[in-house]
């Protein structure tokens, strides 16, 4: 499928010639990220237009999921243009699937708000959802946001996801409180899945 691409749109043109040179494709890439997505998509909708076929990678995960592509896609389908999702990985499917909270009813956020006022409200409203709320958070930004949940709601099950599908991947399952304590002294890196777990009916 990639190799029957005129071109490849890329957050990181770099990383993904990494991954087409193992396989030995050639195919142009051209960098499409976050700050050029908007002034990029205009062009890009024409070559669509005059029959071309383009390929959306990111980085890591699924394009247009807390990744660039939602809005060119979006443009896409009020366009008509044809959008052909290719199954891969998705942080937030695959740490929601290991984590052992339920999956029957569940709620994604993406990158929780980095303004307190703002986090506090939103971790309120996810503290009275019947399911499990599924959100991406800074490795620097986790501790103060535990901190933040943990006086809300001490004893409310969390399960912390890092690094998945990668080398250092983990899970660390545990109460707010217990978490909060547990990454006040072991800082977080890598790349965060922050699940909670709903409220009793």
């Amino acid at each position: 499928m990639i190799a029957a691409c005129d071109y490849l749109l890329c957050e990181d043109t770099r990383r993904t010639r990494i991954l087409l040179e193992h396989y030995q494709i050639k195919v142009p890439l051209k960098s499409f990220h976050l700050f050029n997505e908007s002034a990029k998509e205009s062009r890009i909708i024409d070559d669509l237009n005059t029959g071309k076929t383009i390929g959306l990678v990111s980085d890591a995960g699924t394009p247009g999921i807390s990744d660039p592509g939602e809005r060119l896609i979006a443009k896409c389908r009020d366009l008509i243009i044809p959008v052909v999702p290719i199954p891969g990985p998705c942080a937030a499917i695959a740490a929601l699937s290991a984590s052992g909270l339920s999956t029957n009813r569940f709620q994604f956020f993406g990158f929780l708000p980095r303004k307190k006022g703002k986090l506090k409200k939103l971790l309120t409203e996810i503290l009275n959802y019947e399911g499990t709320s599924i959100c991406y958070e800074s490795p620097y930004r986790l501790p103060d946001t535990l901190k933040i949940l943990a006086s809300l709601d001490p004893q409310r099950e969390c399960v912390i996801a890092r690094e998945i599908t990668k080398k250092f991947e983990t899970f660390q399952k545990g109460s707010a409180a217990e978490l909060l304590s547990h990454f006040s002294v072991e800082r977080p890196k890598g790349e965060i899945v922050f699940m909670i777990c709903g409220v009793e009916a």
